[in-house]
């Protein structure tokens, strides 16, 4: 859910989404849902010689299990909540290991 939590930030802003068959495209990020499947805007390929079908392409829904890479701009990055949520969902209670789990 990490991840999840954390590309519903990104909702809005410009992304680069590199496919396991080498497309890059790119776009602003509409929306994304807990399989990781992922709907731009705008779209644009990056490579539009090689793939020239896909320059028409406006809107995109992305299948999550055909992701290689999500590329995202620095400075839209939130470090501080990110390393918060990294160590809520690593720390002894969240994995099991509390009173409780022993």
């Amino acid at each position: 859910m990490l991840f999840f939590s954390f590309f519903k930030t990104l909702v809005g802003k410009e992304v680069a989404v590199e496919l396991k068959n080498d497309v890059v495209l790119t776009g602003t990020l509409h929306s994304v849902d807990q399989y990781l499947n992922i709907k731009l805007t705008s779209v644009r390929v990056v490579n539009q010689e090689r793939y020239p079908q896909l320059t028409a392409l406006k809107n995109c829904f992305v299948r999550g299990s055909v992701v290689r890479y999500v590329q995202i701009n620095p400075h839209d990055v939130d470090t501080e909540l990110l390393q918060d949520a990294t160590r809520k969902a690593n720390s002894p209670i969240a994995v099991g290991g509390g009173k409780g789990g022993e």
